[in-house]
């Protein structure tokens, strides 16, 4: 017998999951979030959801916000059950569940003219968001902004009727400097180099190619953009995990959240009008983000690219199962090492090889159940920020880009749509047909898939890169994934 997620029904539900400590109504609003998937749960609002525990804070509530159909369908499950979320912390020989209250509402994506009023609202302090890393408008070769984007264009065209997260960034924080009002902090939390410089550059560049610089720089000179590194493994929400909430903790909640025991989040402390006591509840507050974001994204945003190609063309389904095999794992363990770790600098309080032992247990947790399908998904986005950057440090140096070169390859593979054992693979990236065209035109020109440069920019013009790539595509042709994996940590592809 499961009992249904409201908040109602809290005292039944801590029977089996830690509840809150406070009282829905003692809550208020001071951010509103865009983005509200499955790591904002798990990450962001759990950090709240802790602080608001201790007593402190409790006028800096999240509600929610969008602009998309997923934003909308998430808004209906989370409104069936008064915006309450279980959360599922899951480790070797745990699994703990706690239902989080951070939420207080979730404003209609439809409704954009409410959402722009809110955001005017001088309570509302802050505007976070997790909008994935093709939310940005960046062009993938060159990692900066893109204003000729159609809907940029579209919203610089149409400033009063804005359709992006950015343009209703935008629109908000003109009424609030028309009314006096302080402007909020703009905090990016996406794995994105930069991600609080890359906000910026948007929000800013769209104000000037709406014809209002004026209003550009009175955005750079009063609006704070803290960069942030943010870290919790969140598979993504299917039937298996609903019904394991149901049979496990007698939850019935319509979309609960699935996680690693383990979390981070470092930031710079870079406010305009005040932030709540996170450093209390165990976020890092430093000035520079940006030694622990080099770090993050490259040894495990790039470890996960590293393993979610070969995993999809073995026919591996679980990021743990990969970590199982003994060709991915030592292709994971020699790339690291050899390649990835050298091109990232010293870290404050930090041992690398340390970390990268901790990004290994990690992937290697049953209990998680991530997919190689979700590491897979959005290449064209996350490639170009989690492996190329390393590619390009190397190649500069005049570095051998062996391994490197084999994870470009192996994409290149996945993208002809058959695994080793001719199982079809299922894209999901939007810029699917143009990869597929370019991988199957690369079985005769290998370098044909390196031609699209808005992807691969300088890195695919290199003649290391290329002699590399071609030689590791024809491995994988020739020989197969696995053989190909075997003979470049046993130091003899070529």
């Amino acid at each position: 017998m499961s009992t249904k997620l409201s908040l109602a029904n809290l005292s039944a539900i801590s029977a089996t999951a830690a509840i809150p400590a406070y009282q829905r109504g003692d809550l208020k609003a001071g951010i509103v979030h865009f983005g509200i998937g499955n790591f904002h749960r798990a990450h962001q609002a759990v950090y709240l959801d802790d602080l608001f525990n201790t007593g402190r804070d409790r006028d800096w509530a999240l509600i929610g916000a969008g602009v998309t159909a997923y934003d909308g369908a998430m808004r209906d499950k989370l409104k069936g059950q008064d915006y309450l979320t279980t959360v599922v912390e899951q480790d070797v020989g745990k699994s703990a569940a706690r239902v989080t209250g951070a939420m207080i509402d979730f404003l209609d994506p439809a409704d954009r003219g409410t959402i722009i009023e809110k955001l005017a609202d001088p309570s509302i302090r802050i505007v976070s968001m997790t909008i994935t890393e093709g939310g940005y408008f960046i062009n993938p070769a060159s990692g900066t902004f893109d204003p000729a984007h159609p809907a940029i264009v579209a919203d610089a065209k149409n400033p009063s009727d804005p359709r992006t997260v950015f343009g209703i960034i935008l629109a908000s924080l003109k009424l609030r400097r028309d009314r006096g009002i302080v402007p909020f902090t703009v905090m990016s939390c996406d794995n994105i180099p930069g991600n609080g410089h890359v906000t910026e550059h948007a929000v800013v560049g769209l104000a000037k190619l709406a014809s209002d610089t004026v209003f550009g720089e009175w955005i750079a000179k009063n609006v704070s953009f803290p960069n942030s590194m943010v870290d919790r493994i969140t598979p993504a929400t299917g039937a298996r995990e609903i019904s394991h909430c149901e049979e496990t903790f007698g939850i019935a909640d319509a979309w609960p959240v699935y996680c690693e025991e383990f979390k981070q989040w470092v930031m710079e402390d870079k406010f305009t009008a005040g932030r709540p006591a996170l450093e209390d509840v165990g976020v890092t507050f430093v000035d520079d983000v940006a030694p622990f974001e080099l770090m993050k994204i490259r040894i495990l945003n790039g470890g996960h690219a590293t393993i979610a190609y070969p995993g999809a063309l073995l026919d591996i389904h679980f990021v743990h199962e990969t970590m199982e095999d003994p060709e991915i794992r030592g292709f994971l363990a020699k790339l690291e090492k050899t390649e990835i770790i050298p091109c990232v600098p010293p870290v404050p309080n930090t041992d690398i090889q340390d970390y990268f032992k901790l990004i290994e247990r990690r992937f290697a947790n049953p209990k998680i159940g991530d997919t190689v399908a979700r590491l897979a998904q959005d290449g064209s986005n996350r490639q170009p920020k989690f492996i190329l950057p390393s590619t390009s440090d190397r190649l500069t140096k005049g570095q051998d880009v062996q391994g490197l070169a084999l994870v470009s390859a192996l994409w290149c593979r996945y993208f002809e749509g058959k695994s080793d054992s001719g199982k079809t693979i299922e894209f999901n990236d939007a810029s699917a047909d143009r990869l597929h065209d370019a991988a199957m035109k690369s079985r005769e020109n290998p370098l044909a898939f390196l031609e699209l440069k808005d992807i691969f920019g300088d890195v695919g013009t290199s003649p290391m890169f290329q002699k590399r790539f071609a030689e590791a595509l024809a491995s994988l042709h020739s020989k197969g994934t696995r053989a190909t994996l075997k003979a470049y940590v046993d130091g003899s592809l070529a």
